[in-house]
């Protein structure tokens, strides 16, 4: 099977499920976060983590809000051991930092935890809070510390019920035609 179709089938198939709490589902949550990142002017690799940066969540079965069971999923690195086998690290990279982006943005920033949606104040506990000084500094230092960053910021703004996207055929035709 091709990666186009294993997408296909991830997002088409497996993304009807409501995104943790929210009044969104997975493909919803996708597609948004995907038409942000490309609003934003973001490389194609980017708007791919953007469209697949929760693909862990449809890949575990877990359910549709481990986090309200006491459940981290781990779904970041689920995600990006699925990613890492198909895409580059440009792709798969920030996928696997973004939920360590998001305890670095509750530590480091005053005002972020407040912008959390419920489901993520529930999962940021189950995930090991806010990180500590050190933490954070460790973390700034990565490669992909940025696009995590920028990534976390849109994953936090995807969630509006009413949002109208692209379908995910105008984000699949962004995949290097050697995927």
């Amino acid at each position: 099977m091709s990666t186009e179709h294993d997408l296909r089938r991830l997002i088409d198939e497996l993304a009807e499920g409501r995104y943790g709490l929210t009044l969104v589902n997975q493909r919803q949550h996708a597609l948004q976060s995907a038409l942000l990142a490309e609003r934003a002017g973001e490389s194609p690799d980017f708007i791919l983590a953007a469209l697949l940066h929760d693909v862990g969540h449809m890949l575990h079965t877990l359910g549709e809000s481990p986090a309200a069971e006491g459940i981290d999923d781990g779904h970041e690195n689920i995600g990006a051991a699925w990613l890492a086998n198909r895409f580059g690290p440009a792709v798969s990279e920030p996928v696997r930092l973004h939920v360590a982006a998001k305890r670095y943005l509750v530590a480091t920033e005053s005002d972020y935890a407040a912008k959390l949606s419920d489901d993520s104040v529930l999962s940021l506990k189950l995930q090991g809070g806010p990180m500590s000084e050190a933490e954070a500094a460790a973390f700034a230092a990565l490669p992909h510390a940025d696009a995590a960053i920028r990534l976390r910021r849109i994953d936090e703004a995807a969630k509006d019920p009413d949002g109208v996207t692209p379908d995910l055929s105008h984000y699949l035709a962004l995949m290097p035609a050697s995927v």
